[in-house]
């Protein structure tokens, strides 16, 4: 995948003009960390806190006219890695009352963690998904940066942003070199070379951040990225916090106890 593929799949959709796309990346952060947290914590007969949890959600990603498609996109990445694993449970997990599936036998205990996985995670991943599509990655770091998130995390995340995609366009690039070599690996007897072509971009992407690291100490870095603009927030920022907390947190705590 070319880098400028890669931007375009990691960047914002919708419409950028929409008022959420507009709010400061420190309200996104809050106010979606806020729906995460709520329906993580949620037992799962706490229907209508997931309920509330996925309007909120849809009320976003409305206001901010993100596809469908777009959405799905997303979100399916991280859900292809859950799923598989969830499915699992019902068949390891015991307690409760066991029913018979064909050979196998399944819990009323399994099944409850499959649901509670699988309700939490689609809320959560779709919560982060929104964030992504309404921010561009580097005014997420900035809004972390001024949450005082570590500073160690946000600096190695910029840094990987910034690189990956030339990583990528590397990889792509020896790619096409075995390609044109006709090399296709299609057994076990490639594992070898393609260690060894794994080493070499390994290699490469070292030397290239070594030679970036020293190019950015000529320029003055002293571990924190210049922003041109400051960051103030504004009454709409205040209210879309304000708004999600006082719909989920009082239905969390007070109607829906864990």
């Amino acid at each position: 995948m070319s880098a400028a593929r890669g931007v375009t799949l990691s960047g914002v959709a919708g419409d950028p003009g929409s008022p959420i796309h507009r709010l400061d990346p420190r309200a996104k952060i809050l106010g979606l960390l806020t729906v995460t947290v709520v329906a993580v914590t949620a037992p799962l007969h706490a229907w209508p806190v997931f309920v509330a949890c996925a309007t909120v959600l849809l009320g976003v990603g409305l206001a901010a006219r993100i596809g469908v498609g777009d959405h799905l996109r997303r979100v399916r990445p991280a859900l292809v890695l859950v799923v598989p694993v969830a499915v699992v449970v019902p068949f390891v997990r015991v307690g409760g009352e066991a029913h018979a599936l064909g050979p196998l036998t399944v819990h009323d205990a399994g099944l409850h963690v499959l649901a509670s996985v699988l309700v939490k995670s689609a809320l959560g991943v779709s919560s982060g998904a929104l964030l992504t599509l309404t921010t561009p990655f580097p005014d997420v770091l900035r809004g972390l940066q001024a949450l005082r998130a570590p500073r160690l995390l946000v600096l190695i995340a910029g840094l990987m942003y910034r690189y990956v995609f030339v990583v990528a366009d590397e990889a792509g690039r020896m790619r096409t070199a075995l390609t044109a070599r006709s090399y296709r690996p299609r057994t076990v007897a490639h594992a070898g070379t393609l260690g060894r072509l794994a080493c070499g971009l390994f290699l490469r992407s070292y030397e290239r951040g070594e030679r970036v690291h020293v190019a950015m100490l000529a320029r003055g870095y002293d571990g924190r990225m210049p922003q041109l603009v400051r960051l103030r927030p504004t009454r709409t920022d205040t209210v879309f916090v304000v708004c999600i907390a006082a719909l989920l947190l009082p239905l969390r705590l007070l109607g829906a106890p864990g």
